[in-house]
């Protein structure tokens, strides 16, 4: 498969569910979400439960089908790929708990034999390649290969996974919560591994996280969402230095810092963030249609935010 620059591209995605019996009332989980994922990238997804990130990600992985609006991988709209096995051979996922993506009454090395038997059937140097796959995500496969799940820690089974993506040369990994369920000290090495991975092969990477410090060490790109909105996004480093929607603000303004007295009597309280968001929306109402795109205003190239309600 000839692949472009931009792997994948989501234009106006909304995804409504019902929220009754009959479902007649209707909420909306990813409200008209556009952006690209390029070649190589480590992109962020950023919120808190409830604002749309998973759910993206899920439309991606073509696990939940988009209420309205298009995603394109590789210029073909994913709903209308017939062979589906085509399109998982570049388009995976890993998600926050590594071991229920293992069968316990199965070895660990029925994931690589599932890999080969369903799309490289014809492939004679099986364990050489797992072998070199398994070392390259910094394991021994002496230590792994022949093991049962409930042998392995949480970190060796999502480097597991990470081997997996690598033998099937996937193009775009959906890393959902990766790291949330490894301890500190194993987290880092994780998150070095993505960043060496997509380097060496291209691949793009789509991280979803709620934790902004994650997001900031590792991505190139950052999409801020609230409520099924992208409300600010662009070069990670320019949103995080200067943000500019009182979500982003917010979110940044949460995170503990080590050198100063933490407020534990300080409360949040969701009504006074909704309230800044609407003087925020209000203060810009007189801005120029010219100068923005739906609904956004870029504050200087490769960062745009959220100006219109």
């Amino acid at each position: 498969m000839i692949m472009s620059e931009i792997y994948m591209k989501l234009n106006n995605v909304t995804k409504e569910f019902g929220t009754d019996f009959f479902g007649k009332n209707k909420f909306k989980a990813v409200n008209n979400v556009s952006f690209d994922i390029k070649k190589g990238e480590i992109l962020s997804l950023i919120g808190e439960s409830g604002s749309g990130k998973t759910t993206i990600g899920k439309m991606i992985l073509r696990l939940i089908k988009p209420t309205s609006g298009h995603i394109l991988f590789n210029d073909k709209n994913i709903w209308e790929i017939k062979n589906t096995k085509s399109y998982y051979r570049y388009v995976q996922a890993i998600f926050q708990d590594p071991f229920s993506s293992f069968n316990t009454l199965f070895k660990v090395d029925r994931v690589f034999k599932m890999i080969f038997d369903n799309f490289f059937p014809a492939e004679k140097n099986r364990l050489e390649k797992i072998e070199k796959t398994i070392t390259q995500v910094g394991m021994n496969p002496k230590n792994i290969l022949g093991k049962y799940p409930h042998q392995l820690s949480g970190g060796q089974l999502q480097r597991l996974l990470i081997a997996r993506a690598l033998l099937m040369d996937v193009k775009i990994l959906v890393a959902d919560e990766l790291i949330s369920m490894l301890d500190a000290s194993t987290r880092i090495d994780v998150l070095n591994l993505l960043e060496s991975i997509r380097k060496e092969t291209g691949m793009a990477i789509v991280f979803i996280t709620h934790d902004l410090s994650l997001g900031y060490y590792l991505s190139d790109r950052t999409l801020i969402m609230y409520k099924g909105e992208i409300v600010e996004h662009g070069d990670t480093e320019k949103v995080y230095k200067n943000p500019q929607h009182p979500y982003t603000k917010m979110l940044l303004n949460s995170v503990p810092e080590i050198n100063k007295k933490w407020n534990l009597n300080e409360e949040f309280i969701p009504e006074a963030i909704i309230k800044e968001i609407e003087r925020f929306y209000f203060e810009n109402k007189y801005l120029k249609y010219s100068d923005l795109i739906n609904g956004c205003k870029e504050i200087e190239k490769d960062h745009i935010v959220k100006v219109r309600g």
